[in-house]
């Protein structure tokens, strides 16, 4: 008995240390969507709710918190390729797969900075890597194969595309958060086969004063 009450302590600290690093990670992942690296480890301490000494026993740095949520990120890329790959209709698993891939760029201001940002460290993450592509490009390959997919079209052309569709979703996002969506359409319709059903575009287009309105932020922000 004494043995087991001798033992607790540690127990209940280690599981309490696991619970306030997924508080602090789930926040940062948060604030990197919204703010990108802007941020600071204070901000990431408020948002989790817990004591900045807790953030900074955990994480050395922000560079050290950017790896983990980017390595989070990664990981769930690489289930949402596994998901479109075990989808039972090629053409449905690819727009799935694409579909996932903007929406977490569009949607996530931090992503495109934070891959930036751990340009010299990526060989961390080379495990996931890995894992990542060879499956995306079996996503890829089956839906050419079954005839849904334009037989030109390479694995390269959908990094591509997710990128414009990213650029387009953060020239857009002052005025319209929501447009990213019609041009993510156009591009599956760019690459379908002949014999595909188009993706309908439900989102309507920028409007003349949304795109004047949205170049006006870009050369604002470059002023600064």
């Amino acid at each position: 008995m004494n043995h087991a009450t001798a033992l607790s302590p540690p127990r209940r600290l280690r599981a309490d240390a696991a619970r306030n690093q997924q508080r602090i990670v789930a926040a940062a992942r948060e604030l990197f969507a919204d703010h990108g690296l802007e941020i600071t480890l204070d901000d990431v301490a408020e948002r989790a709710g817990v004591g900045v000494g807790t953030v900074y026993r955990r994480f050395a740095n922000k560079k050290e918190l950017i790896a983990e949520v980017f390595e989070q990120n990664m990981s769930e890329f690489g289930d949402a390729a596994d998901a479109a790959y075990a989808h039972p209709d090629p053409w449905q698993g690819l727009v799935q797969f694409f579909e996932y891939a903007c929406t977490h760029l569009a949607t996530n201001r931090g992503f495109s900075e934070v891959m930036l940002e751990l340009e010299n460290d990526m060989e961390r993450f080379a495990a996931v890597r890995d894992r990542l592509k060879p499956t995306v490009a079996a996503v890829i390959d089956r839906a050419r194969d079954a005839g849904t997919l334009a037989p030109d079209v390479e694995a390269s052309d959908f990094f591509a595309l997710i990128h414009m569709v990213d650029a387009l979703a953060e020239f857009s996002r002052p005025v319209n958060p929501d447009v990213w969506q019609r041009y993510m359409a156009i591009a599956l319709n760019g690459v379908r086969a002949d014999a595909m059903p188009r993706q309908p575009l439900t989102v309507p287009a920028l409007t003349d004063e949304e795109v004047e309105l949205a170049k006006s932020h870009v050369c604002a922000g470059r002023k600064r």
